[in-house]
């Protein structure tokens, strides 16, 4: 089943971006302080 791991690592590199740009997002960037 080497297609299992194969999405499994995709689902999971996506979601980390998106979890990723959503830290950010709420956060604010670097240098971004108001």
């Amino acid at each position: 089943m080497w297609y299992f791991a194969w999405i499994l690592g995709i689902l999971l590199a996506c979601s980390f971006g998106i979890i990723n740009a959503v830290w950010l997002d709420f956060n604010g960037y670097e240098g971004e302080e108001e």
